[in-house]
């Protein structure tokens, strides 16, 4: 069937426990799974799969359409010997899944510890961060304006969604393993996070991107003037909490036209990270 050998495997049973990972698993059992603490994730894609190899993260299987062994996963294989490939033709995959593959390929991979949030910050002059945002994609389309757009990392509240969850890999279009990324720690119980403060001492001005009366103009020269600056973007609906935005040194707006009031934070973000870029 392949030039790959052994490890390529028809699918003749859409019950096998092997592609559970692919078929019945849900994020959060996938973040859980395998090795605690870390678990797997799973990266949609030719172009994905190959940018997370780049990024050092480890295969445990793929899950191809038949016809990318010697196609568009050529590349990708040759880089895998060993791994298991399960491979069905397209409609069995898609009622294996749920869902029709993009370019027909996934990848169930293993996490990586998490960097500290100095870690992300050492050498970054511009930070991205996002407060309780909650949808996978807005997440991903994030990511993607901060890779494009000169973010030196991006800094997650713990209540965000994981920037590992499969939507949000495939709309980041890999960004996600492009840079440096991780999620401030919970506060104590019943208290908001407290990462505002621990980004000034690390020497950052903090902007707050908020519908506020008397705000800074995004275009203002004394933002592009910051030599570390941190960006701070809110959930999706409700914004950015009060406490949040009293503890930024700056709010700041994009300028409307025809009464529109606001962004969805994904374009929102794209705005901003121009507008403020080094």
């Amino acid at each position: 069937m392949s030039a790959f050998g052994p490890n390529i495997i028809e699918i003749d049973d859409l019950e096998a426990p092997e592609l559970d990972v692919y078929a019945r698993l849900t994020e959060r059992q996938l973040y859980d799974h395998h090795r605690p603490g870390e678990g797997l994730f799973i990266a949609e894609s030719p172009k994905v799969i190959e940018r997370a190899l780049d990024a050092g993260y480890i295969p445990v299987s793929f899950l191809l359409e038949r016809k990318h062994i010697n196609g568009e996963a050529k590349g990708i294989l040759s880089r895998c010997a060993g791994i298991p490939v399960y491979t069905a033709a397209f409609d069995v995959l898609t009622r294996l899944t749920g869902f029709s593959l993009t370019r027909g390929a996934l990848c169930a991979m293993r996490r990586r510890p998490l960097p500290t949030v100095e870690e992300v910050c050492a050498g970054a002059r511009r930070i991205a961060v996002l407060e309780d945002v909650v949808n996978p994609t807005n997440v991903g389309a994030i990511f993607r304006s901060a890779a494009a757009l000169g973010m030196d990392g991006v800094l997650l509240t713990p209540a965000c969604s994981n920037p590992l969850y499969r939507r949000s890999v495939r709309v980041s279009m890999g960004t996600v393993f492009q840079i440096p990324w991780t999620f401030f720690d919970r506060g104590s119980a019943g208290k908001p996070w407290q990462g505002i403060g621990s980004l000034k001492k690390l020497g950052f001005t903090t902007v707050a991107m908020a519908l506020r009366a008397d705000p800074i103009r995004i275009d203002h020269p004394t933002l592009a003037a910051e030599k570390r600056l941190a960006i701070v973007l809110g959930a999706e609906g409700d914004g950015l909490s009060p406490a949040t935005i009293a503890d930024c040194d700056h709010t700041v707006c994009i300028p409307m036209a025809h009464g529109v009031d606001s962004l969805n934070v994904a374009a929102a973000s794209a705005v901003a990270f121009w507008a403020l870029k080094i």
